[in-house]
């Protein structure tokens, strides 16, 4: 009875990391630009949508650590 209930214990435990590391890799740091707007509303822009904005916040950054 005991064997068993590790076994099942490892297995849960097995199943709680490999969940935990999928959705680790799964949330990846993507980038993105978030448009904030003076009436409080918010747009969101992916890679590819945002693609020039990506570019010059990144030189903008570059810039000030420099």
């Amino acid at each position: 009875m005991r064997r068993r209930f590790l076994s099942l214990l490892a297995l849960a435990g097995g199943a709680l990391a490999g969940f935990a590391l999928l959705r680790r890799a799964g949330s990846g740091q993507r980038e993105h630009v978030d448009l904030y707007y003076e009436d409080g509303s918010l747009v969101s822009l992916n890679e590819l949508e945002g693609a020039r904005l990506l570019a010059l916040a990144k030189d903008a950054l570059h810039a000030g650590r420099s």
